[in-house]
């Protein structure tokens, strides 16, 4: 839990530093890691549907409505509402993440800009490596 406080708090002091974000840096916090936490999230789940598994496990679909707008809704239910939440409970509600602030130590936003570099390009790099081999 200490890394996950100490990169939240990086992105919020970073945020809130920053003149243009003065009205919106939680809000744009609270984005930034619930969009790099669910796309964390979506590809492990793929990779325990597809290569540990062997079936779908997590998932719904929603018949009465289009496929395109089905899939948005299952996408913000199952990988962006779990991070949400998370992120509601553990930062924002009663303002906690003023606590936090205080506790952990801020580096600049570097934790928070590797934690989000990682996050995003990792499954990236690793759907190339397995387009190149033959794995995917």
């Amino acid at each position: 839990m200490r890394l996950y406080y100490l990169i939240w708090v990086d992105c919020l002091v970073r945020l809130k530093s920053q003149p243009d974000n003065k009205n919106n840096w939680q809000v744009l916090g609270m984005i930034f890691m619930t969009v790099t936490m669910a796309v964390d999230l979506l590809f492990l789940i793929t990779i325990l549907e597809r290569y540990v598994f062997a079936f779908n496990f997590y998932g719904f679909d929603i018949p009465v409505i289009p496929r395109e707008i089905g899939d948005s809704i299952s996408f913000i239910i199952l990988f962006a509402g779990p991070p949400l939440l998370i992120n509601y409970l553990l930062i924002f509600r009663n303002r906690r993440y003023e606590e936090l602030i205080k506790k952990y130590k801020y580096h600049g936003g570097r934790l928070f800009i590797i934690y989000m570099a990682i996050a995003l390009f990792f499954p990236v790099v690793a759907l190339l490596v397995g387009m190149i081999y033959g794995k995917i």
